[in-house]
């Protein structure tokens, strides 16, 4: 089974409109849909802002639906001048950028379970392959690949993007990938995190991101279509 992980409530309803036997379970208050798209069985669900939410649903679908891989889909913020409103990203890793146990004298981004530390949280490189793949069907698309920041903060200023792509090497930034890799990593299941950038590496307000919601959803379900089809 796939599972996707929506930021935006249209990407659920783009996949949900393409289900065949159609099912839907409410748990914490968050909608699971399963179906069939193309033969092949598949959950999604829109997961809310932020990482707690994020990980919630995550943890919520393992233990529910036990998907094979689940996709992280969304926008975000470009943290490089190369990296344009309209382009794709597709994670080779992630990372919580906001994580910060600096005074106990661990690394920016490091987090600390209970058997091990870890900081970035690397996406199953078959997955990502096969949705950079898909990214790549849709015209006039640039795809890139790399590490995709996550935190609890909607990061506009460039000084701040700036300071997140110094230390971390990240080509973009948003608020729930890196929360759904922690909680994949930790129950092995395979995840990549799929990214439209909505807002470039320059100063952005939150009604730049809004105005180019509904692109960069019609992207994110052009491409998970795409991506089902040759799963």
């Amino acid at each position: 089974m796939l599972g996707f992980i929506c930021a935006l409530p249209i990407e659920v309803e783009g996949i949900v409109k393409m289900m065949e036997n159609k099912e839907e379970q409410t748990v914490a208050k968050i909608t699971y849909y399963k179906g069939e798209i193309g033969g092949k069985e598949v959950v999604c669900c829109e997961c809310g802002i932020g990482k707690v939410n994020a990980a919630m649903s995550t943890q919520i679908m393992i233990d529910l639906y036990a998907p094979e891989v689940i996709i992280n889909s969304g926008i975000a913020g470009s943290l490089s001048g190369d990296i344009r409103i309209g382009d794709i990203v597709v994670s080779d890793d992630c990372v919580q950028h906001d994580m910060d146990g600096t005074e106990m004298g661990d690394p920016l981004g490091q987090v600390q379970f209970n058997d091990e530390k870890r900081t970035y949280f690397p996406a199953d490189k078959e997955t990502a392959d096969k949705l950079y793949a898909a990214c790549r069907t849709i015209d006039g698309i640039r795809v890139f690949r790399g590490r995709i920041a996550s935190g609890d903060v909607f990061v506009s200023a460039h000084e701040r993007r700036q300071r997140i792509a110094d230390i971390f090497n990240g080509i973009a930034c948003e608020m729930e990938g890196a929360a759904v890799g922690t909680v994949c990593y930790r129950n092995g299941v395979k995840f990549a995190i799929l990214r439209s950038i909505s807002d470039d590496f320059n100063q952005n307000e939150y009604s730049d991101f809004r105005q180019f919601c509904l692109l960069a959803a019609e992207h994110s379900i052009q491409a998970i279509a795409e991506f089902i089809k040759n799963a």
